[in-house]
């Protein structure tokens, strides 16, 4: 392993101060709690780790304050901090674009500043976008899902590694893993199988935040590591859900509306290689799957596997876009009754399973997008060959083992 090369801002002693919770379901003792962000961290120290540096942050608009400002409105406004640049992802930085769509070069009207499109460029292209800003740090906020083919770890990846070709630093400041950080779960990517849905080899629901993940990435996976810096949470721990933050939920991407979704979606994304609808064009996208002539078999048949944490029950809707636009399919609709005990990534994997058993119609997308969604062609022929649910499980858990392995020692929280 190479020296490290990074600094950590370590997480300090929560606050003693009590916060009121935004939800029912979270315990007194996370009520007591009160969640900081990185960004608060960083603000609340004056930005003195960016002191005398023009900086650019990558940020969406789930880079917000607790009181649902931009933080790039409230850096904008601070005269302690040199903001010079926004980058922004897919979707845009003010988050006006589509799946597969992002804003291009623009100056921000709110503030005056230069955004790039980070979107599809990594490598020298998008070291060039670093070079041309003019920043001297690169600073990254965006609030992740905790799923592998979620595209903003890899628009992390890939600054990161921009940033070390433009002789930039790199500051990470940390949000919550909304569906918690206790486990790996799911395949691990193989390598021959890498595109922006997966740039390297983590598990299907990675169970880390981005602070944790970007030290992973430094160490293990990029050529040559960047100076990199973290500015941790505090008062998270691993088995927090995101209502436990008391931070206001705002959509990463216009087809996770709701914490709930983000729950559901590292196992139910998965129809996006299917002929089946994965719910885009729904009010509860991921949580919502069909096709023409499914019936009420599917969620008798899914039901039977008693999968612990979730039922299904029978559901027909009609997608205003994507799949099936304007059409009435039937399917299911996915109901996480204990959060706790959910496995998405097993239940994705059964939901498949059930789905080929009972309608004639099911088929891979043409170009085995399925493959590059779990990272290897084994998902894909397994259940072809009529693997129930637990052999296919079974088939990824000695690669998983590895990586859980190797993500142990990038944990900040406990």
């Amino acid at each position: 392993m190479r020296p490290s090369r990074r600094a950590v801002i370590t997480t300090a002693t929560a606050a003693a101060l009590s916060a009121p919770s935004t939800a029912s379901t979270a315990s007194a003792a996370q009520r007591r709690r009160r969640l900081r962000t990185g960004f608060e961290r960083l603000a609340q120290d004056g930005y003195s780790l960016l002191g005398g540096e023009k900086a650019g942050i990558v940020t969406n608009p789930t880079g917000i304050t607790r009181d649902a400002r931009h933080i790039v409105d409230v850096m904008h406004a601070d005269a302690r901090v040199d903001l010079a640049a926004v980058f922004g992802p897919e979707h845009g930085f003010r988050g006006t674009a589509q799946a597969g769509g992002s804003e291009g070069r623009y100056d921000d009207p709110a503030t005056g500043l230069p955004v790039y499109d980070t979107y599809l460029k990594s490598g020298r292209a998008l070291a060039d976008v670093f070079t041309a800003s003019g920043v001297d740090t690169v600073v990254f906020d965006i609030q992740d899902v905790g799923a592998r083919f979620y595209t903003y770890i890899w628009t992390l990846y890939d600054c990161m590694e921009a940033a070390q070709l433009a002789g930039k630093r790199f500051v990470v400041l940390d949000r919550p893993n909304p569906v918690t950080g206790r486990a790996a779960l799911g395949p691990v990517l193989h390598k021959e199988f890498a595109t922006f849905v997966g740039r390297q080899p983590v598990s299907q629901a990675h169970g880390m935040t981005v602070a944790e993940l970007a030290r992973l990435f430094n160490e293990e996976f990029l050529t040559e590591a960047v100076p990199l810096e973290t500015v941790t949470m505090s008062g998270w721990k691993r088995s927090d859900f995101y209502d436990a933050s008391g931070l206001p939920w705002v959509p990463p991407s216009p087809n996770m509306p709701t914490p709930e979704t983000a729950l559901v979606y590292s196992g139910t994304c998965l129809f996006e290689g299917t002929n089946l609808s994965e719910g885009r064009g729904t009010t509860r996208p991921f949580e919502l799957l069909g096709a023409e002539g499914v019936d009420r078999r599917w969620a008798a048949a899914a039901n039977e596997l008693a999968l612990p944490g979730v039922r299904f029950r029978e559901a027909y809707f009609a997608p205003t876009f994507s799949k099936f636009q304007g059409r009435t399919i039937g399917g299911v609709q996915v109901h996480v009754h204990d959060r706790a005990a959910f496995d998405p990534v097993r239940t994705g994997i059964a939901l498949l399973v059930t789905a080929k058993q009972v309608w004639s119609g099911f088929a891979w997308r043409p170009d085995n997008w399925i493959d590059k969604l779990t990272g290897s062609t084994r998902v894909r022929t397994m259940i072809d060959a009529g693997a129930d649910t637990d052999a296919v499980v079974a088939g990824w858990q000695e690669d998983l083992a590895a990586f859980r392995r190797m993500r142990r020692k990038y944990l900040l929280y406990r």
